[in-house]
């Protein structure tokens, strides 16, 4: 039997050395809007469209969102780097004055300032150790470019993907 701590050691490691691009998920909550940055979404399917990501604790805004009937799901660009730093602490000021942001007509709160923005509802919420991992539906997709180089999370450090860093030139 392998020791599942040294395992679990090293898949952290090996999954902390793995560039993943940053997202910002955000619901209505029962008592206003709620929110945070997110490292697992991924495309599951085109045709349909449908989306997945998973949600580490069950507490905060984590649990308002796994409770959501539908949310946004903000790709991020490098110029929002402040935007995932807020939403990545918890207890850090968010929806605030100084933060623009709308409630979309469907109900969801929309960060302005992000050019690519999916609206979602849940397929499926899967219960897998201590995370939930969802499936979800994409009914809207409220612009379709980003402002800039892509926002990606790699080493526990956020970074800019750009030109310069392709490897295959483009036709």
């Amino acid at each position: 039997m392998p020791d599942l701590d040294h395992v679990g050691d090293a898949f952290k490691a090996v999954f902390a050395d793995h560039p993943a691009g940053v997202a910002i998920i955000t619901a209505r909550g029962p008592d206003g809007p709620v929110g945070l940055t997110a490292s697992s979404v991924s495309s599951v399917s085109a045709v349909p469209p449908i989306l997945g990501f998973s949600l580490q604790a069950r507490q905060g805004s984590a649990a308002l969102l796994a409770e959501a009937d539908s949310f946004l799901v903000h790709l991020l660009d490098a110029e929002n780097l402040d935007l995932a730093r807020s939403f990545a602490v918890s207890g850090a000021p968010r929806f605030g004055p100084d933060m623009p942001w709308e409630y979309l007509a469907t109900g969801e709160p929309r960060l302005l300032g992000v050019g690519r923005v999916l609206r979602a509802v849940p397929l499926a919420r899967i219960k897998a150790g201590p995370a939930l991992v969802f499936n979800a539906a994409v009914v809207d997709v409220l612009g379709d470019e980003g402002t800039g180089a892509p926002l990606v999370y790699h080493r526990r450090r956020f970074h800019e993907l750009s030109d310069r860093s392709a490897l295959d030139p483009r036709d």
